[in-house]
């Protein structure tokens, strides 16, 4: 478990014990029910639960009998009543501050009736407010008691969350919420508006941004971003960024990441108003993205002249981990990467990006024009390949020659032979030294699809799984027969195993996720799909 994990059920297991709950055993997923009960021996160190003592075993018993009695027994705050000793209560008011900032707002409120010691912490430590049905069902109800808290809280605040909140005539309520002096040294907000079928998201009060100089994560979707004041506003702490189909100004936006001096994770997913991303970060690590949403039909019905995402140039990012277009069919169609030498992990690439370009290499609709620069670093790569076409995929593998993790997701609109032959007198370095693991979605068993596996299974000589999301089902006829068409009995790494699950898989990268395309429960993929090696 992490650390804020065990700390918010040390304080479970705490307020169960204050209000007369059942007693749990200590099990490995919840140390803190190790605490001492009443009516259940306590086995110390060196003293053998069998009964009977040693001579140090006894002095260690006298030694800490004292300390023992010193502790304040369960509700020994004054509240009466005897039992064991509480011994989170007797943690410094700072700590207790953290646990209870760490829980839900409704039960980081309800941490006040467990006795007097925790009555006045709530109000004294950071707020974690979220107005959502985590509050109550009905929203106008949220927003009274969003009301409520804000008046009642002292500050500092730790985390605003306004989720899908229906905006309607409360627009100066939520920017008096903003003001409060409860949200003072704010350190992470998620804004977002709830989308009610208008052409436009409303406007984000600027009062959603007053807290730049402490912000450490800032998320705002479906809102329109105040433009005038992205000039200004510096954020010396803030370490992940997302706007998610939010109206922005372009020149705004290279406003703001100007003013993001340590920006690590950055998330734009749908936004309007950017035709043009320029990147030039010491500190980016990650960057996920892609355009607008809306369906080219509809624009056309609406006469829209709606700015496209059409080009993202990353200009000098020498820390540079993840390059992800999240919907390569939303944009942007034009990618280059000049400088980034950490870069390890890139994709979904696919034929809806017309230009790629990474240093001199080039790439127009996935097929090569010139292969000049090598990226050495990336290490898991995802492609859409059409066809497919494993003359494209080869080609990618030389542009990135330590590629470790292959994710493939197949295109159909066009048809391919695959009959490519591996020249062993002109090695392909990927194949020979580094490909361990190659997942598959959409294989159907065709001609083209079995071709286009082969080469991989007869070539790579690393190769330690692979993976198939199959469309039939995976029947014992069907298997067999692909067990032949595939050459498993001359595969090319003699410790490779091959799965194949019935149903293709979402091949969209996970933004968040260490490695964005790894199965849901691929852990477990073992367990439900059918084995061959």
């Amino acid at each position: 478990m992490e650390a804020s994990d065990l700390v918010v059920a040390a304080v479970v297991r705490a307020a169960a014990r204050h209000l007369g709950a059942q007693h749990y055993p200590p099990t490995a997923t919840n140390p803190c029910a190790a605490l001492p009960s009443s009516g259940r021996p306590v086995i110390r160190r060196g003293i053998p639960p069998w009964g009977g003592e040693d001579a140090r075993a006894k002095r260690i018993r006298l030694e800490e009998e004292p300390r023992r009695q010193e502790l304040p027994p369960l509700g020994g705050d004054g509240d009466g009543g005897g039992g064991d000793p509480d011994l989170i209560s007797r943690l410094p008011d700072e700590v207790l501050g953290d646990i209870i900032t760490l829980l839900s707002s409704r039960a980081g409120a309800r941490t006040q009736a467990l006795s007097r010691r925790w009555r006045p912490l709530w109000r004294a430590a950071p707020l974690n407010l979220e107005v959502g049905y985590g509050l109550c069902g009905q929203q106008a109800k949220q927003a009274a008691l969003a009301t409520k808290i804000l008046a009642g809280h002292a500050g500092p605040g730790r985390r605003f969350a306004l989720k899908c909140f229906r905006l309607r005539n409360r627009l100066a309520m939520v920017d008096g919420w903003l003001r409060s002096p409860a949200l003072t040294g704010l350190r992470e907000i998620w804004f977002s508006y709830a989308t009610e079928g208008e052409q436009w998201p409303p406007p984000m009060p600027p009062s959603a941004l007053r807290f730049a100089a402490t912000l450490c994560v800032a998320k705002f979707d479906y809102c329109e971003f105040p433009n005038e004041v992205a000039p200004s506003l510096k954020f010396p702490n803030l370490r992940e960024l997302s706007l998610v189909k939010v109206t922005i100004a372009e020149d705004a936006l290279h406003s703001l990441l100007a003013g993001c001096y340590v920006l690590e994770i950055l998330l734009l997913d749908g936004n309007h108003g950017i035709g043009r991303l320029r990147i030039s970060s010491p500190t980016l690590r990650s960057i996920g993205f892609s355009g607008p949403w809306e369906e080219k039909e509809e624009e056309e019905e609406e006469g829209s002249e709606a700015i496209k995402f059409q080009e993202l140039d990353v200009e000098d990012a020498p820390r540079l981990e993840k390059l992800l277009p999240l919907y390569p069919d939303d944009g942007p169609a034009a990618i280059r990467v000049m400088r980034a030498p950490k870069l390890e992990t890139v994709g979904l690439l696919s034929a809806a990006i017309s230009k790629l370009e990474f240093g001199t290499t080039a790439f127009q609709e996935m097929i090569a024009l010139n292969l000049g620069t090598s990226m050495t670093t990336v290490k898991v790569l995802a492609l859409e390949s059409l066809g497919p076409n494993l003359d494209s995929v080869v080609d990618f593998l030389k542009c990135f020659p330590c590629v470790e993790k292959l994710y493939i997701k197949f295109n159909r609109l066009k048809t391919m032979k695959n009959a490519r032959t591996y020249k062993s007198w002109v090695p392909i370095e990927c194949l020979e030294l580094h490909l361990k693991k190659i997942v598959v979605n959409d294989y159907r068993g065709m001609r083209a699809d079995v071709d286009f596996a082969k080469f991989f299974i007869l070539n790579a000589k690393v190769l330690k799984e692979m993976y198939f999301g199959v469309v039939p089902s995976c029947n014992d006829k069907w298997m067999a027969n692909q067990r032949r068409r595939l050459q498993l009995d001359n595969k090319a790494s003699p410790g490779a195993r091959f799965a194949f699950e019935s149903g293709a898989r979402n091949s969209l990268p996970k933004f968040g996720k260490e490695d964005p395309f790894e199965w849901f429960g691929q852990e477990y993929f073992f367990r439900f799909a059918r084995m061959l090696d």
